[in-house]
């Protein structure tokens, strides 16, 4: 053997190394063992779903779970990738301001996300005069599960989106603008393809985000089944009520329907 290879040989069995890949794999094991502890007892619970109760529950709250955070994560990329836009492009006082403000769903607790929303949107909110005056009642609705699913959601979108387009070049940009481009088709033809994978991630952690909604949406939207009961408060009642296997059979169904998106998701992104 070369001196070259038993220099890197030993470097690879140094301690650090050994350390570094010990405390690797305790971090991997922490991570995955809730998981697939999990889906261990979801295999004994899954006796559950025989029931037609237990069956009308898990329906009812998985369709309004992936239909409220499919519209929520739709209009989360209409208006997060024009503000993530502006945030990448434009320096100022106000932007500093707007991107702070951004992070504020972040760092606030479910609960007072809740209140907050309540307090602007609920009957006797800011705007519950208006909304009511045109015949629209927010709170406690199936409108109240997508607003707190956009609240939530929406700073991680933008928070991926604006890094990708501050990522871009603005050379190519100004090239396709030479070359007659008008700034909407720079924008479709150029920005966009070039911040894809940072706009892909930004929208999974967003829709992650949005399914997995509980404590504001439980304050402001309430728990009723079929109008309001996500499968995270769903999964929140059965355990309330003592009823652990169908608790875990829920979580575990909840933990499939993610990964399978993720997975889609994955898939559209290599394609492209």
């Amino acid at each position: 053997m070369r001196r070259g290879d038993t220099a890197i040989h030993a470097d690879n069995r140094s301690p650090f190394r050994i350390t570094l890949l010990a405390v690797t794999l305790i971090g991997v094991a922490l991570l995955t063992l809730p998981t697939a502890a999990l889906l261990w007892r979801a295999l004994d619970a899954g006796s559950v779903l025989d029931d037609p109760a237990a069956r009308e529950i898990l329906r009812d709250a998985l369709v309004l779970s992936l239909t409220t955070s499919v519209i929520a994560l739709t209009a989360i990329v209409l208006i997060g990738t024009p503000a993530a836009l502006v945030l990448a492009r434009h320096r100022g006082r106000l932007t500093r301001v707007i991107d702070a403000l951004v992070d504020l769903p972040i760092i606030l607790p479910p609960a007072v996300a809740g209140i907050a929303l309540l307090a602007a949107f609920g009957r006797a909110g800011i705007l519950g005069d208006t909304l009511d005056a045109v015949g629209i009642r927010v709170g406690f609705s199936t409108t109240a599960v997508v607003i707190a699913q956009i609240f939530v959601g929406a700073p991680f979108y933008i928070r991926s989106a604006r890094a990708g387009f501050l990522k871009i070049e603005k050379h190519l940009e100004e090239s396709a603008a030479d070359l007659g481009a008008t700034p909407w088709r720079v924008f479709r033809s150029v920005t966009l393809p070039l911040a894809r994978n940072s706009l892909l991630a930004g929208a999974v952690l967003a829709w992650a985000r949005a399914l997995g909604e509980f404590g504001a949406t439980i304050m402001f939207a309430g728990n009723r089944q079929g109008v309001t009961q996500t499968m995270p408060l769903a999964i929140y009642e059965r355990f309330g009520a003592g009823d652990l296997n169908t608790a875990i059979t829920f979580s575990a169904i909840l933990l499939g329907t993610s990964i399978l998106f993720l997975f889609v998701i994955r898939l559209i992104g290599e394609d492209r």
